[in-house]
């Protein structure tokens, strides 16, 4: 793309059921992984990439999250409360849609990331969307370089770069890495509800507009306490190069 996506919206509301004990009292987005909070590994590698705006939604223990977010500098931070209902993937878009823009926005997990890449995927995403020939390009992890992933695969990746979600296939080799680039106009016209983005995708993926990238370096999918252990141990035996 021509001018590259600067501003990112982070989705940091969820409940973080699955991380319990240790969500009971900390957000998952801030639960210390490596020596850092677990969404700063991916924050820290979209702004090496050039993001200058972050919107992030909040739910569950806000004031931790908000906290935290205060202490950036150098980077302009807007909160989208959800305080009175959590909205999942899509419904979140919908609700900060006049905070997000009209230009192309990377939507970003911040409960995984990846390791040891050779040049930062936020970046390469920024080089190979086109956003007259799609609608999201999103991040894909080989299931064969992934931690933490339980699933069979979410999507196949097609010869021109399209993907097709699995369906009723057994397995797929490809997950989606929790980062794409999307047009907050996809979602207008969409009532505050909580839906989840997979809506939007079918759409796209019927009119062919639904793309992937694949990501070169192992991706870290931080869903469980022991994947925390999990990862901390991968990191110490595999070091940057």
């Amino acid at each position: 793309m021509d001018t590259p996506v600067r501003t990112a919206f982070f989705l940091a509301a969820g409940l973080g059921t699955r991380m319990r004990p240790l969500s009971l009292t900390t957000p998952k987005p801030l639960i210390p992984v490596a020596g850092k909070a677990l969404m700063e590994h991916i924050l820290d590698e979209a702004v090496a990439a050039g993001i200058e705006r972050i919107v992030v939604n909040v739910h569950y223990l806000p004031e931790q999250v908000e906290a935290h977010l205060a202490s950036k500098t150098g980077l302009d931070v807007i909160l989208s409360d959800e305080r009175e209902e959590l909205l999942e993937t899509g419904g979140a878009i919908v609700k900060a849609r006049d905070l997000l823009g009209d230009e192309p926005i990377f939507v970003i997990n911040t409960d995984a990331f990846w390791v040891n890449a050779a040049t930062n995927p936020f970046e390469d995403l920024n080089r190979a969307y086109n956003p007259d020939t799609m609608d999201d390009l999103l991040l894909l992890a080989a299931r064969s370089r992934s931690l933490g992933f339980d699933g069979m695969g979410d999507f196949d990746l097609l010869p021109d770069g399209r993907v097709e979600r699995r369906g009723d296939r057994p397995e797929t080799p490809w997950a989606y890495a929790g980062v794409r680039i999307t047009k907050p106009s996809l979602y207008d016209g969409e009532a505050v509800r909580p839906f989840s983005a997979n809506l939007i995708w079918s759409k796209s993926l019927e009119a062919k507009r639904l793309f992937g990238l694949p990501l070169d370096a192992q991706w870290m999918h931080v869903g469980r306490p022991e994947t925390v252990t999990e990862v901390e141990d991968w990191m110490k035996d595999n070091p940057p190069a």
